[in-house]
């Protein structure tokens, strides 16, 4: 659910505003409405961009940290913005130096490559012949196009030959001009041992600044998240007062902001206490109102996939609740294997005990899509890719299983439970937000569908109905259609309300059957898992046939680990990806979930 707010414009002589300000940030409560866009305001670009760098230093120190055995972090030195942001600046100058350096090492690698072909030769003697009056001047052509008459006539030596590349030399008095049609190559500054030992002395020093910035990862991450928490506090600080509308002549300064209603009574008490006047606002239409969303702890687990996406606005249902129970069950379907989803709840269940708070939840939640396999994978006797109905252990019980024509039809059932559903949402939220008369043709829509769907529906399950119900079906149905049809657009004339209601009879007949189909890709997708599982199985098995017991045992594994492995991911991705495509298109339209809202962010300190 969405919890309430109270609007409230708080009133404060600009000598105590900054001291309102702080009592305000102590309170934590108050979500400030923005009024001004802070895109153009220098200051707060500038707060923006340091944090970033801070981000990008902080990532790549985690990198350095996550290759070391649980590094024992330094604490957080207390540190003032400068002092934080000289700290920064060393370290970017260090990664900057080593960037650098890593960009020379490429290049002197590829010079003593080259230099590699001429060999090692001293540019000191080079410099020794051109004192004396001689030029030394290096060559390379294809073999083919070499001239022996070159030697004679320009003292050409050939030094290396290549992959029919020809490397020569030739020495020839400072005035002479040569005649030779070959490349003349762009020579290194140094020789060969003097490459290789400015790329030695780079190493050592990319290894000194390495070894450096390892310990100032260890050193100063937390110092470096103390100074975003500093940056972070003066954004927060500084974007409340650009929000703040100074009156009466800049001595009276004017804020408004959102608080959470349960929460409203505690913080009028402590701004009364401090001497400062606050006036509730009502709510006016055009207003964002923040959006805290509050569940319960089964369906918190499930409000980052709604984040996903995007928040209700303020006059929505909070979809989390209705769509958590079957994103749960849908993920079971897909993962489709009751030995995979066993893995996954014993892998979370460790991790838990393992990881930071914050990613508790996170877990909690694979746990449970973990549970919701087993219980699939089990009703549909798939375990590892073991057919339990095939096992002679399971004969008595093999009728209890989920056929796959029985996991479609369920697939279906599902799908159109929660259409249904999602229709009956949209109904009630439509009376919410506009009134009874308005929801009259949604609710009727709902009768529609649910009574066609027991007049035809049933009895395509075996479950037979006196010819009486059928015949109220029917009427129920044809009673909610002219309803529809007649009653969609309170106050129009009946010609649009026709028009109207046939346009909508459309969209609904060839949305739900098109909606309907999407659904049956939970039985596909399942029984692929199952399938791909028992082909390893298979290749295992079958693939090692001719094998002594020792080899056979240590292949079979290979193949068993390798196989399931890949097929745990690929149902993993799967089991994700189609239930969010089933939460976001199919349910969020029959919902009429609109979304856009801005989630509550109260002006606190960090």
């Amino acid at each position: 659910m969405i919890s309430n707010m109270n609007k409230y414009a708080f009133m404060v002589y600009h000598k105590d505003y900054e001291d309102f300000l702080a009592q305000l940030r102590d309170l934590g409560v108050v979500h400030v409405q923005e009024v001004r866009s802070t895109s153009e305001n220098t200051d707060l670009q500038l707060l923006l961009t340091q944090r970033k760098r801070i981000d990008q230093v902080m990532r790549d120190f985690k990198k350095l940290n996550d290759k070391k055995d649980n590094p024992e972090l330094a604490f957080a030195r207390k540190i003032t913005k400068q002092e934080g942001l000289d700290l920064l600046r060393t370290i970017e100058e260090l990664q900057e130096r080593r960037q650098q350096l890593v960009s020379t090492l490429a290049t002197l690698e590829k010079e003593i490559d080259y230099m590699k072909i001429w060999g090692d030769f001293s540019y000191a003697e080079v410099n020794h012949l051109k004192k004396a009056g001689y030029k030394v001047t290096f060559f390379s052509t294809p073999v083919s196009r070499f001239e022996p008459e070159w030697i004679d006539a320009y003292n050409a030596i050939e030094i290396n030959n290549i992959q029919s590349v020809s490397y020569f030399i030739t020495i020839t008095p400072e005035d002479m001009v040569i005649d030779i049609d070959a490349e003349r190559p762009k020579m290194p500054d140094m020789g060969l041992s003097e490459l290789e030992a400015n790329y030695k002395q780079k190493e050592d020093q990319i290894e000194v600044i390495n070894k450096e910035l390892q310990d100032r990862a260890v050193n100063d991450y937390n110092t470096l998240v103390e100074l975003d928490k500093i940056l972070q506090d003066e954004y927060n600080l500084s974007n409340v007062k650009i929000q703040t509308e100074a009156q009466a002549d800049d001595k009276l300064m004017v804020l408004e902001g959102w608080v959470p209603t349960e929460q409203a009574s505690a913080m009028e008490t402590a701004v009364e206490q401090g001497g400062y006047y606050y006036q509730p606002l009502p709510v006016e239409e055009g207003d964002r109102i923040p959006i805290q969303l509050k569940n319960n702890k089964f369906s918190k687990l499930y409000e980052p996939i709604t984040k996903m996406f995007a928040l209700p606005k303020y006059t929505e249902f909070d979809p989390t609740p209705f769509f958590a129970p079957f994103f749960m069950l849908f993920f079971g379907l897909c993962f489709g294997d009751g030995g995979y989803g066993l893995i996954m709840f014993l892998v979370c269940t460790y991790f838990k005990t393992k990881v930071k708070p914050d990613y508790k939840p996170y877990l909690t939640l694979f746990q449970l899509f973990g549970l919701s396999a087993v219980v699939i994978g089990i009703l549909t006797g798939s375990f590892f890719g073991v057919s339990l109905i095939e096992v002679p252990a399971f004969e008595s019980i093999k009728d209890y299983f989920l056929s796959t024509d029985n996991l479609m039809t369920l697939s279906i059932i599902l799908g159109l439970v929660q259409i249904v559903f999602g229709k009956i949402v949209a109904a009630f939220q439509t009376k919410a937000q506009r009134g009874v008369k308005h929801s009259v043709a949604s609710f009727a829509w709902v009768f529609v569908i649910v009574a066609l769907l027991c007049a035809f529906g049933l009895p395509v399950l075996d479950i037979h109905l006196p010819e009486t119900v059928i015949i109220v079906f029917y009427g129920i149905a044809v009673l909610g259609l002219l309803v529809a049809l007649l009653y969609n657009s309170p106050g129009k004339n009946i010609f649009m309300n026709v028009g109207s209601g046939l346009w909508t009879t459309y969209n609904t007949a060839s949305g739900l059957l098109g909606d309907t189909l999407s659904y049956i890709r939970l039985f596909a997708i399942g029984l692929t898992g199952s399938i791909l599982g028992g082909v390893f199985n298979s290749l295992a098995i079958d693939m090692t046939e001719g094998l002594s017991i020792i080899p056979r045992a240590i292949f079979m594994t290979l193949i068993l680990v390798f196989g399931h492995s890949l097929n745990f991911a690929l149902c993993t991705i799967s089991a994700l990806v189609h239930p969010l495509r089933l939460t976001f298109v199919e349910y969020y339209k029959n919902a009429e979930f609109q979304g856009g809202g801005k989630e509550y962010t109260p002006f606190k300190k960090v």
